[in-house]
């Protein structure tokens, strides 16, 4: 239970500093930071405030889906978006073509990390990962499907509202999966040790 809590406070919290990076970056954004950005152009909110009022949105979409929130899932709602914007705050800007490339390179490998740390701490899932288990397990949609189907909706409506899309986009999606995957493997509490597994067996 330690390590859990710890890895779920160091995660979310590094989650909305790499959100950050790959935003001061300015070559694109993942979809839900694109409807952040575009609803922040025209509310006058930052854009990590917006984040949390997004999360929260997204948190009553559950209702109907039947899905339950975890501490994670509502911590998730409340320090992702405010990491996000002191971050954002805080950051300097970044001049040149390569300083934004390697912003954005590390924003992608930080929301990895991040992810691997607070998924792998299982105190729920973050409100836009439900969304996706809900409509699959309600809708009988596969994962993928739901995922895909949510987030070009999302991506869209960002696009259309004036938030970042670029090929920063593009890397994002493709190489977030990866980074996510081989991080879990290492910090998945609920998974066994080989040694352990060999002494149970």
């Amino acid at each position: 239970m330690p390590r859990r809590i710890v890895q779920l406070l160091i995660g979310l919290p590094l989650y909305g500093a790499g959100v950050a990076l790959t935003v001061e970056a300015g070559l694109g954004v993942d979809p839900w930071t694109v409807l952040a950005e575009g609803l922040a152009l025209h509310t006058g909110l930052g854009v990590g405030w917006v984040t949390n009022l997004l999360g929260a949105l997204v948190l009553l979409a559950w209702i109907p889906l039947r899905e339950r929130p975890g501490a994670g899932t509502v911590l998730n709602i409340l320090v992702v978006g405010t990491a996000l914007q002191l971050t954002l705050d805080l950051l300097p800007s970044a001049e040149s073509v390569l300083a934004r490339i390697a912003m954005l390179g590390g924003g992608i490998a930080l929301v990895g990390l991040a992810s691997g740390l607070y998924i792998g701490a299982r105190f729920g899932p973050g409100p836009r990962d439900g969304l996706m288990t809900g409509l699959n397990r309600r809708l009988g949609w596969p994962v993928w499907q739901a995922r895909a189907a949510v987030e070009l909706t999302v991506l869209a409506l960002g696009w259309l509202l004036g938030g970042t899309v670029g090929w920063g986009t593009i890397a994002f999606a493709a190489l977030i999966g990866p980074a996510v995957h081989v991080c879990l493997r290492i910090l998945d509490t609920g998974r066994r040790e080989p040694a352990a597994q060999a002494t149970i067996a």
